[in-house]
C-alpha cells in the first residue's frame, strides 16, 4: 500500500471531477506501472461478483475448485443440497459464480441459476421448478408430456389439448404446458415429483451412460426473501425436485434460516424439515489479513485513492469493516462520492475526507461529539489533552513540575480538585475518567484511532475543517452494513467506542402516524438543537410540547401528565440541572414515567447517575426514535 507521510503536503491537489460513473469490478492495475502521485481521475466500484478467476482477489478460487471438484465426483450420489453459508456481503454470489466457471470444464455437467429473490410466495416454488425444466431437451420435453396425458385419468379435451401442444411447441412452451399438467390439481401435485423424476433420468442418460449428465442447480439469495418465499423454494428442493441427477448449491446465511432467525414462527415439524434440505454445508471464512489489505489496495487503486490511505489506514478500514469485501466497497464509494460532489471539500485536501468519512462511519460517536453536538466543546482537543495527561499519571516516574499546571488545569475543567502528592495518581485518573466520555480509555489504546486523530489535525488548514464540523457540516449519514431482513429493529449501542454502527432500522415517519397518541414533554434551554428529531415527532403524530428551562416543565406538568419526558442534563450555569430536576419530581412524586436524557456527552458517571433516576441515556438521535417508538407502543417501562 502506497502511503502518504502524515502532514505532507503530497497528493493533496483539490479532487477532480469523475471521469466515469463505473469502473470495471476491482480491476487490475496495468503490468509495470505505478501509482500516479496525484489522486484521480475518480470512478466508481460496482458489486456485481466475481466471475472470472483472475479477478479473485481474496482466495476464493481455490475453494470454488475443490467444490467443483466434489460437486463432479458425487453426481452417483445426487440428489443433495450444499450451502454455501455466509453473512451479507462476504462472498457468497462471488465462489458460487466460480463454482459455475469451473463446473463449465467438466464433462456431462450443466447449471443453471435461480435468484429466488426475484420471487415472491408461492410462486418461487413454479419459478424454481420451470427453471430446472427449461435446461432439458425439447424432445425429453415432449416425451414427458405425453406421458402425463397418457398416465393420468383426465378429461379427453385436456389430454388432446397436451398431445396437441407437444407438436409445434419451442423448449418455453412446452415447460408452461408440463407445469400446467404436473399442477393442475393436488393428485397432480402428488405425482410430480416421480414425473420430474422420470424426466431428469431421461435428461442425464447419454449415449453410451458414462458420465452420466449433471444438472446443478444454483439459488442465490435465499435469505434475503420473506418466509413464504423460503418455504416455497425449501419444498421445490425437498419435495419435487429431490431427484437423482440432481445437485443444488444455494448461498444463504444460514443462521437467518434457523427458528430464531427469519423462520421464526416455524412448528417443530417445519423447523425438522428445514433441517433436512442441507445435507452439508461450506461456511465461507472470514479473509485473512493480508487478504484483505490487498483487497482494499486494489479497490483503492481502482478509484483512484490508494495515495489517501496510509497503512494505519488500512488497517482500519479493514479490521472495522469486519473484512467484509462488500463493505469496504461501499465505503470506498462512499470517499469518491463525498469527495466529489460535496462543495465543502473543495477548500481541503482529499484526505480530510477520508480521514473524516473513516471517523464517522467507524466511531460515530465520537465523531457526533465532533459535530457540533451541544455543550461538548472541543472534544478532540479534550482527547489529546487527556492523552498525555493519561501518560503522565500513569508512568512510574513522578510528574515533572513543568506539567503540574496543565493536569490541574485539565483536572478543574472537569470539575476535580488539583492534584497533589497525596492522592494516588490513579485514584486521580479514575476520577478523572469518570468525567469524560465514555470510551475514551478505550480509544486512546486504539492505535488506529489515535493514528486517524493525529493524522486528521495534521492536515493543512485542519482547524478550518474541524470549525466547520463543530458547526454542523452536511455530511452524509454513515454507510452500514446492510440489515437482514430477520433481524427485529433494535437501538444503536449509544456506547462511544465500538465497530459499524449494527444493523438497525430507523423508527417509521409520518406516512403513517404511528405516534398519534403521545405526547412528549421536551425540556431543553437550546431547543433549536432538537428541531429535526421534534418535528418527524410530530410528523408521525405526536404531541411534543418544549420547556426551555425546569419552571416551564412543571408547568406543563401540572396541565398534562406526558407519555414520556426526554430532557437534558447541562441546563444554565448548572451541568446538572436536568438530572436534579427530574430527581425532585421523582422524589415528590409528580412524574414516575419513562425519561429519556439526551445529551451530547455520554460519561460514566452520568449512565450511573441516570440509571439511579431509573432513566435512559443516549447521544444517538436514531437511539432517541426507537425509544419514543417503544413508549408509542406501551414497551417502554417507567423505569431502566
Amino acid at each position: 500500500m502506497a502511503t502518504t507521510p502524515t502532514g505532507s503536503g503530497a497528493a493533496r491537489t483539490p479532487l477532480p471531477a469523475p471521469a466515469s460513473l463505473s469502473s470495471p469490478q476491482d480491476p487490475p492495475p496495468p503490468a509495470g506501472t505505478s501509482a500516479s502521485a496525484s489522486p484521480g481521475p475518480f470512478a466508481l466500484l460496482n458489486d456485481e461478483p466475481v466471475v472470472e478467476s483472475g479477478a479473485d482477489l481474496l482466495g476464493a478460487g481455490r475453494a470454488a475448485r475443490r467444490l467443483a471438484g466434489l460437486l463432479v465426483a458425487s453426481r452417483d450420489s445426487t440428489p443433495f443440497t450444499l450451502a454455501v453459508d455466509a453473512g451479507w456481503g462476504m462472498g457468497k454470489s462471488s465462489l458460487m459464480r466460480l463454482v459455475d466457471a469451473e463446473l463449465a470444464h467438466a464433462p456431462e455437467v450443466h447449471t443453471v441459476w435461480y435468484n429466488a429473490w426475484t420471487s415472491t410466495g408461492a410462486d418461487a416454488l413454479e419459478g424454481l421448478i420451470k427453471s430446472v425444466l427449461m435446461r432439458f431437451d425439447r424432445r425429453v420435453l415432449r416425451r414427458g408430456l405425453q406421458r402425463i396425458s397418457e398416465r393420468r385419468a383426465l378429461l379427453r379435451a385436456v389430454r388432446a389439448v397436451l398431445t396437441v401442444a407437444a407438436g409445434p411447441l419451442g423448449v418455453a412452451g412446452l415447460v408452461d404446458e408440463l407445469w400446467r399438467g404436473l399442477s393442475v390439481n393436488s393428485q397432480a401435485r402428488n405425482e410430480m415429483r416421480g414425473a420430474i423424476g422420470e424426466l431428469v433420468q431421461e435428461w442425464s442418460q447419454t449415449a453410451d451412460f458414462r458420465p452420466r449428465r449433471l444438472l446443478v442447480v444454483f439459488i442465490d439469495d435465499l435469505d434475503r426473501c420473506s418466509e413464504e418465499t423460503v418455504l416455497a423454494v425449501c419444498e421445490a428442493v425437498k419435495v419435487y425436485l429431490d431427484v437423482p441427477g440432481l445437485e443444488f448449491v444455494i448461498g444463504c446465511d444460514r443462521s437467518a434460516l434457523a427458528p430464531n432467525g427469519l423462520l421464526r414462527d416455524l412448528s417443530p415439524a417445519a423447523s425438522a424439515f428445514m433441517e433436512k434440505i442441507f445435507q452439508t454445508s461450506y461456511r465461507i471464512p472470514v479473509p485473512d489479513q493480508q487478504g484483505v489489505r490487498e483487497y482494499i489496495d486494489r479497490c483503492a487503486r481502482a478509484v483512484g485513492i490508494d495515495q489517501l490511505l496510509d497503512e494505519r489506514l488500512t488497517t482500519l478500514l479493514a479490521e472495522r469493516s469486519a473484512r467484509n469485501p462488500r463493505r469496504i466497497k461501499r465505503l470506498v464509494n462512499g470517499f469518491v462520492l463525498e469527495a466529489t460532489l460535496n462543495p465543502m471539500w473543495e477548500d481541503f485536501p482529499p484526505e480530510a475526507v477520508v480521514r473524516t468519512l473513516l471517523l464517522q462511519y467507524f466511531y460515530p460517536d465520537f465523531y457526533r461529539m465532533v459535530a457540533g453536538a451541544p455543550g461538548v466543546g472541543d472534544v478532540i482537543a479534550e482527547f489529546r489533552t487527556y492523552q498525555q495527561v493519561r501518560r503522565l499519571l500513569r508512568a512510574p516516574e513522578s510528574v515533572p513540575e513543568a506539567e503540574l499546571p496543565r493536569v490541574n488545569r485539565f483536572l478543574r475543567e472537569h470539575d476535580l480538585p488539583e492534584w497533589d502528592l497525596r492522592t494516588a495518581r490513579g485514584e486521580t485518573l479514575g476520577r478523572l475518567e469518570r468525567q469524560l466520555p465514555s470510551g475514551f480509555p478505550e480509544m486512546v489504546s486504539d492505535q488506529e484511532f489515535t493514528s486517524l486523530i493525529e493524522g486528521l489535525v495534521a492536515l493543512p488548514r485542519s482547524e478550518e475543517l474541524l470549525r466547520r464540523l463543530r458547526e454542523g457540516a452536511s455530511l452524509p449519514a454513515p454507510v452500514q452494513p446492510e440489515p437482514a431482513p430477520y433481524v427485529q429493529a433494535r437501538p444503536p449501542q449509544g456506547q462511544l467506542y465500538g465497530t459499524m454502527p449494527p444493523a438497525w432500522t430507523a423508527a417509521p415517519r409520518a406516512d403513517d402516524q404511528v405516534l398519534r397518541g403521545v405526547h412528549i414533554l421536551w425540556v431543553d434551554d437550546h431547543p433549536r438543537n432538537n428541531e429535526t428529531l421534534v418535528n418527524a415527532f410530530r410528523a408521525a403524530g405526536a404531541v411534543v410540547r418544549i420547556a426551555e428551562d425546569s419552571e416551564a416543565a412543571d408547568a406543563a406538568l401540572a396541565v398534562e401528565t406526558p407519555t414520556m419526558i426526554v430532557s437534558d442534563i447541562d441546563r444554565g450555569t448548572n451541568p446538572r440541572e436536568g438530572l436534579e430536576h427530574i430527581e425532585r419530581l421523582r422524589r415528590e412524586g409528580r412524574y414516575d414515567g419513562p425519561v429519556v436524557f439526551y445529551a451530547g456527552r455520554v460519561t460514566p458517571e452520568r449512565i450511573a447517575l441516570t440509571q439511579q433516576l431509573g432513566a435512559h441515556l443516549t447521544s444517538s438521535g436514531p437511539e432517541i426514535e426507537w425509544l419514543v417508538l417503544r413508549a408509542a407502543e406501551g414497551e417502554l417501562p417507567p423505569r431502566a
